[in-house]
């Protein structure tokens, strides 16, 4: 950026740093919703819970089918994010 150029826009700097913090945010966020970790946790957790007898066949399977189909949302998300 040139200087009169930056002189010209110095005005704008604080737009341009607003949005900028909210890309950031943007991106922690969809970071935090689309990772697969605490959808692996949830399904170890569950297990835990039918092994130890809290939970009938089920609830199992219901709870099972609906974060399996969470985990294949968020691996096919993190696919199309990583294609060119």
């Amino acid at each position: 950026m040139g200087l009169l150029t930056g002189l010209l826009t110095f005005p704008l700097a604080p737009v341009r740093a607003t949005v900028w913090v909210a890309e950031q945010v943007l991106v922690a966020a969809e970071d935090q919703y689309y990772d697969p970790a605490p959808v692996r946790r949830a399904l170890t957790e569950l297990e835990q819970e039918l092994l130890a007898g809290r939970i009938d066949e089920d609830e199992y399977d219901r709870r099972e089918n609906e974060l399996l189909d969470r985990l294949e949302e968020l691996e096919r998300h993190n696919e199309q994010r990583r294609a060119p």
